[in-house]
């Protein structure tokens, strides 16, 4: 009984998690319609305790980050890696040397402030404008 009883709760538990992955707050998927009325592709999920939605708009891949009243936090947009700052990939190539690029990114927040960002093996690093390394975070 109490194997069974271990089994449902570890099942309620994965069902739910599962389940809060795709669903966002009203107030964000609002935000969202409002902000990028035509995106096409639109899928939800949860990063961290905010929401991010990855999708379409005018052909170019991108993602929003919400959080739960609906506030921007900021946009990545898919970059190939020739539309990075110069500077970026030599930083890349010495660094990270022999690493397979994952993905690489515009990052904008609502104040207007850029950023760069190139994935590689369960790392983000982070570059500003000019291409000069700000920080590395786990992916």
């Amino acid at each position: 009984m109490k194997k069974t009883m271990i089994a449902a709760a570890i099942l309620f538990t994965i069902t739910v998690h599962a389940q809060d992955k795709g669903k966002a707050p009203e107030a964000a998927k609002t935000a969202f319609t409002k902000s990028f009325p035509g995106a096409s592709g639109v899928k939800w999920g949860k990063e961290d305790a905010n929401y991010e939605v990855d999708f379409v708009q005018s052909g170019k891949k991108m993602s929003a980050v919400y959080d739960a009243k609906g506030t921007l936090l900021e946009t990545e947009l898919s970059l190939a890696v020739s539309e990075l700052p110069a500077a970026v990939m030599p930083y890349v190539n010495e660094h990270y040397k022999g690493m397979a690029i994952k993905e690489t990114a515009k990052i904008t927040k609502p104040n207007g402030e850029v950023s760069y960002e190139v994935g590689v093996k369960g790392k983000d690093i982070l570059f500003n404008t000019s291409g000069q390394f700000l920080k590395e975070e786990k992916d």
